[in-house]
C-alpha cells in the first residue's frame, strides 16, 4: 500500500513519543507500508518543528534523516491549487506524483475532500486500523 503522510503526522511522530503519529511512521520504517514524500513535505515539517515547537537543529536534522530512510521522494509532476493552503496542495500534489492509495493527515481541509482523483484521504486512527499487524 502506497501511503503519503500529511506534514502534521511526521510532527506527532517526533514530538510526541509513543503517539499514534509515532506509530504511522514505525509501520513505515518497518516497511508495512510503502511511504512517499517530497522536498516540500520534508521543508514544511523542518520549519514546523523549528517554529511551533522550538526543536533545536539537531532534533530537526535528525528527523530529516529518519523521514529520508524511510520515504521514497518524489518530484511533483504537476502543481495543485485547489485548497487555499500551499502545503496541503503540496500533499495532494505528492501523492498523485506517487499514485498513493491512501493520504493520512488530520487536517480537516485535506479529511473534507474524503478522496482526490482515486487518493482516499483517511484520518490517522483509521490508517492504523487498516494497516498489516505484525
Amino acid at each position: 500500500m502506497k501511503v503519503v503522510f500529511d506534514t502534521n503526522i511526521f510532527v506527532s511522530a517526533f514530538i510526541l513519543p509513543g503517539s499514534r503519529g509515532e506509530l504511522a511512521f514505525l509501520s513505515a520504517h518497518r516497511r508495512k507500508v510503502e511511504l512517499y514524500s517530497s522536498i516540500p513535505i520534508f521543508t514544511e515539517t523542518a520549519r514546523i518543528l523549528r517554529t511551533k515547537f522550538d526543536q533545536p537543529e539537531r532534533d530537526v536534522t535528525a528527523a530529516l534523516k529518519m523521514m529520508g530512510r524511510a520515504a521514497t521522494i518524489v518530484r511533483p509532476s504537476r502543481s495543485i491549487a485547489i485548497l487555499d493552503d500551499v502545503p496541503d496542495n503540496q500533499i495532494l500534489e505528492c501523492a498523485i506524483t506517487a499514485q498513493a492509495d491512501l493520504i493520512v493527515t488530520g487536517d480537516h481541509h485535506l479529511l473534507e475532500l474524503k478522496e482526490f482523483e482515486g487518493i482516499s484521504i483517511v484520518r490517522l486512527a483509521d490508517f492504523l486500523r487498516i494497516i498489516p499487524s505484525d
